[in-house]
């Protein structure tokens, strides 16, 4: 979205309102986030908030830390102009969590202690591995970190009406300090229960919408279809079936086909969701969370339906198009059509909580993994106290918060979906694979580790860069210049086999093997006998 257009705002919306709702949700959530810091004395207090939450508890904050501006904005918008085509994101992403709840949760939770690289490392050379596992957490979590910072930037100047590039760059500066304040302040208990606060926040301002907009229609969902259809014009007909995003031509299908593995391999490996599985007490829980957080994102996307197809029958596909922000205005439009400025200030700070709350959790798991992995195994080779890692661990979120303040401040009105489809890519490609491995290869070593996470992040990245994501489209990063000689905009049908096959061939390739260390590690990973001693202090 352009500077000019943004500076138009939204019309009919009241940018005071606006930020009077947006300043009462700050007040409260750091008034719980005071609260719950008064707790956090250990690093398992700040880590993984003492294990405290419960099953469900965490369930509804893994839906918050999951559902974001994208899901939010993105694929209501992508709904309301692409129909179908639009609505399969929200399958890919809905899908991933059965990867998730399968082949992971309970056993990460019973294997590890704060981070990814706890397990990784738990049957292997320790310094290499965790510096492997932090780097991949890192580039992951920046990524994701960057794309919702710079979308932090355009939506809320959006919406508060603010002109030129200064003021929004002070916008994405203040969204920052408040996620540095969440995280320094209340550890991963405070950014929970922000979590869960948001999590409520969306799904039941969605239902409102959602049943608004169907009350319109007599309750009637074909009637509601048939009015998209009729909104749209000549092209009404192809909202309702398969191909008008994807399928004018078989690379367009191929790439869909890519994505959509990267999005439904992604999930199991994104650190901010591994992360969370070590705030319950049991591996149960672990288990528990992700069955609540499959049902309540479930439900979400399918709300994400009405939203889109409401917003393409009341507002229409042209005026979202050329409003401010292009299709994410396609929610706030719908909310503007429908309740006035009163609504849109909701949806507003709902858009704006949900920002907070995904930086606030991608900001602890990236500074957990660099003062437990790199710090406390690396630098100190396990020899510190825990309150000098918490101590690192703070300052790290400080440095990362202000790297993600600069890195969207740049990238503020860019094309920056190349963003997310690189978090998951590199998650699916470098972290996936290698946890697998881990779990249930009983050969799996060293070699096959670093030759999996280190290759998948290579490989993931160079075609990222060399893809028509950031170069030779009019839609790319970088439009003034075409290197692009991968012709798919995401990697992931080619770099998660190759992490794969990497990962394989850098096992084999070593006569590093302990049966031993393997029989304790799957012992424990099923059963969780020895887990509570493995997280104890």
């Amino acid at each position: 979205m352009s500077t000019a257009t943004l500076a138009a705002g939204v019309e009919g919306s009241n940018p005071l309102l606006n930020v009077g709702i947006f300043a009462l949700f700050v007040i409260i959530t750091l008034v719980i986030v005071f609260r719950a810091s008064r707790n956090t004395k250990t690093a398992s207090d700040y880590y993984a908030a003492g294990r405290a939450f419960t099953g469900p508890q965490n369930g509804i904050a893994i839906s918050g830390d999951y559902l974001s501006a994208a899901s939010f904005l993105g694929i209501a918008g992508a709904i309301a102009i692409n129909g179908y085509d639009g609505f399969l994101y929200s399958i890919g992403f809905l899908v991933a969590w059965l990867v998730a709840l399968l082949l992971v949760a309970e056993l990460l939770r019973n294997t590890g202690k704060f981070t990814m690289g706890d397990v990784l490392a738990f049957r292997m050379k320790q310094r290499p591995v965790r510096a492997a596992a932090a780097t991949s957490t890192l580039a992951v979590s920046f990524f994701y970190l960057l794309a919702q910072m710079a979308g932090a930037g355009g939506l809320v100047a959006l919406l508060l009406g603010v002109e030129g590039t200064g003021a929004q760059a002070l916008v994405i500066a203040v969204v920052g300090v408040i996620m540095i304040a969440y995280v320094l302040i209340g550890g991963m208990k405070g950014t929970t229960w922000v979590q869960i606060i948001k999590a409520a926040l969306l799904i039941v301002g969605t239902l409102a919408i959602t049943l608004w907009v169907l009350g319109k229609y007599g309750f009637n969902f074909s009637s509601l279809l048939q009015a998209a259809v009729d909104k749209a014009g000549k092209a009404g007909e192809s909202l309702l079936g398969p191909g008008k995003q994807y399928g004018a031509t078989g690379t367009s299908k191929l790439d869909f086909f890519s994505l959509g593995i990267a999005l439904v391999l992604g999930t199991a490996g994104l650190p901010h969701v591994l992360m969370r599985f070590y705030t319950v007490p049991t591996a149960r829980d672990a288990r528990r969370s992700v069955v609540w957080a499959i049902a309540l994102i479930g439900l979400f996307y399918l709300l994400t339906l009405v939203l889109g197809y409401g917003a393409g029958a009341l507002v229409g596909p042209d005026t979202i198009k050329k409003a401010p922000g292009g299709v994410n205005s396609a929610a706030p439009l719908l909310a503007l059509e429908l309740g006035g400025p009163v609504l849109l200030g909701l949806i507003s700070a709902i858009a704006f909580a949900t920002i907070l709350a995904v930086v606030a959790g991608l900001t602890i798991t990236a500074s957990a993994s660099f003062a437990h992995d790199v710090y406390a195994n690396v630098v100190k080779r396990g020899k510190t106290s825990p309150d000098s890692e918490v101590k690192v661990a703070r300052i790290t979120a400080v440095v990362i918060g202000i790297l993600a303040i600069g890195g969207g401040i740049l990238a503020n009105g860019q094309n920056v979906a190349f963003l997310v489809a690189l978090a998951f890519a590199v998650a699916a490609s470098a972290n996936l694979p290698t946890i697998l491995y881990s779990l249930f290869w009983k050969r799996f070593n060293t070699q096959g580790a670093l030759w999996s996470i280190y290759g998948g992040l290579a490989i993931t990245i160079i075609l990222i860069v060399f893809s028509p994501a950031v170069s030779g489209k009019s839609t790319s990063m970088i439009k003034t210049a075409d290197f692009a000689w991968f012709p798919l905009s995401n990697p992931g049908i080619v770099s998660i086999p190759a992490a794969f096959i990497l990962g394989w061939l850098g096992t084999v390739l070593s006569k590093e093997h302990d049966e031993k260390k393997y029989a304790e590690m799957e012992v424990r990973s099923l059963t969780g006998a020895g887990a509570e001693k493995a997280v104890a202090h």
